[in-house]
């Protein structure tokens, strides 16, 4: 409750060093606001990838590839606490483990839900799946639209960045690391 406190002081400052009136009718209750809206970006810090992942491990001989592709995911940028606006595809081939598919959003989420760069993110997603599962290989490809490009400095509207880890035989087997490119690229299809 303190550090609440602490924080809506925070944002009511800011407003001041605005030009602001943080005892405007529209500004009265925005601290609050924010205070809340930074504690769910950032809720990540608080959450453990290892134990997300470990609470679905399944025995299973399963030894293909597994894709989860196209999860939307929100963070912030690190440099200007600006929005990063993206998908995720993530991939692993089992080696006697496969977690629950949901799983895999909710790490995407963690690791998106704290203050990141791109690249770092990408390389969290990969570790923390590679170092809980185990699996043969992991690859992750994030596609995203940065606030701090689009809406301040060069202003580059609708650019996109895209970043990727891969771990084990996606980085080794040309083959493997061809047969996730190729599932990730191919359109979406409208329903099932």
């Amino acid at each position: 409750m303190e550090k609440q406190q602490e924080f809506e002081s925070a944002i009511e400052k800011v407003l001041e060093l605005l030009g602001e009136d943080p005892k405007r009718e529209g500004l009265l209750k925005t601290p609050s606001r924010v205070a809340k809206a930074w504690g769910f970006l950032t809720e990540g810090y608080h959450q453990d990838p290892k134990e997300i992942l470990s609470q679905a491990l399944f025995t299973s001989s399963n030894d293909e590839m597994v894709v989860v592709r196209d999860i939307e995911f929100y963070s912030t940028c690190e440099h200007h606490m600006l929005p990063i606006i993206g998908r995720a595809h993530v991939a692993y081939i089992p080696d006697g483990k496969v977690v629950g598919l949901s799983k895999i959003p909710r790490i995407v989420n963690l690791f998106a839900r704290r203050l990141q760069i791109q690249e770092q993110m990408t390389e969290q997603i990969a570790d923390a799946i590679s170092e809980t599962i185990n699996p043969k290989g992991v690859a992750v490809v994030l596609h995203a639209r940065h606030m701090c490009m689009e809406m301040r400095g060069v202003e580059k509207i609708n650019s996109t960045t895209v970043s990727s880890a891969l771990r084990g035989l996606f980085k080794s087997d040309q083959r493997t690391r061809a047969e996730f490119y190729n599932i990730i690229n191919t359109a979406s299809p409208s329903h099932f």
